[in-house]
């Protein structure tokens, strides 16, 4: 309950910083060619993504993941052993996402799983007390973000954006769904635009307030190209320490105020998830 009070709470703290929208006039875009796949917008945390300033995003979306090697120590779930083992995976995520651009170079986000449900099956090498079938389900992992752009893109010269983040410590007790101790990130990226795409490109640093010490945190390169009026595409790679995937998503454009986001993400590495397909209609104010 206290966990969606202090949700609610932040919810209400981005929705009220409510400045006029502003909009991207053709004249812009026909002499900044480098925005055509993207608009002039501030990059958001969502691929392909970007809001205005006076803009507000809504996404709500469904997350699935299934990897059939994940990796844990019985330590970590509350039992003895501190040999990693590889279990069985499945989580299913209901998220909603909120953005809003605060000035031209200047937004706010928020992301929170409202609810979610992970089961872990032991591995069969697995000799200790873990159960062969853990689960838990609830209130996910919630996030906040500050990001901020440095420089425009020019013609000669890419956009140069940062992002701050805080991981909320919302699920103490608990050892396979959201996070247990503070987590704060800080990241910088890169976007320059092409006639024959936009690449992006990000790294971070993460510090883990549970552990202590301040860690290289997620890297990414992104594609992304307008192959149609209401038709985007995105190719991504995406990796954090061992982990890395391979990302794919489908934009549609169901008229000036929605959008279809349908994606995909493949494990390129054994502790990376085999599959995490997710879908969601990304709603503009």
């Amino acid at each position: 309950m206290r966990s969606n009070l202090m949700l609610g709470s932040m919810v209400a703290a981005l929705l009220s910083l409510l400045p006029s929208r502003s909009v991207a006039s053709p004249e812009s875009e026909a002499t900044s060619p480098w925005l055509s796949d993207r608009g002039p917008g501030v990059a958001t945390s969502l691929f392909g993504t970007y809001v205005a300033r006076g803009e507000l995003l809504l996404y709500p979306f469904y997350e699935y993941t299934w990897n059939h090697d994940q990796e844990y120590k019985p330590e970590e779930l509350g039992f003895v052993g501190e040999h990693d083992q590889r279990g069985k995976l499945t989580e299913h995520e209901a998220l909603i996402f909120i953005s809003y651009g605060i000035s031209e170079d200047a937004a706010v986000e928020l992301e929170s799983a409202l609810y979610t449900t992970v089961t872990l099956r032991k591995a069969p090498s697995d000799t200790s007390a873990v159960p062969n079938r853990i689960r838990e389900s609830g209130f996910g992992d919630t996030q906040a973000e500050l990001r901020w752009r440095w420089l425009r893109e020019t013609q000669g010269r890419p956009e140069l954006w940062s992002y701050s983040e805080v991981v909320f410590p919302f699920q103490r007790n608990r050892v396979l769904i959201g996070t247990q101790d503070w987590e704060l990130i800080q990241g910088f990226g890169l976007t320059k635009g092409f006639s024959w795409g936009t690449l992006t490109t990000r790294v971070s640093a993460t510090y883990d307030g549970g552990e202590g010490d301040l860690q290289f945190g997620e890297y990414a390169i992104e594609y992304l190209k307008r192959i149609a009026k209401g038709f985007r595409l995105v190719l991504a790679m995406e990796g954090e320490q061992d982990e890395r995937a391979l990302i794919g998503e489908a934009q549609w454009r169901l008229g000036p105020h929605a959008r279809i986001k349908l994606n995909n993400a493949w494990g390129l590495t054994s502790k990376a998830p085999d599959v995490a397909p997710e879908i969601g209609v990304a709603l503009t104010f």
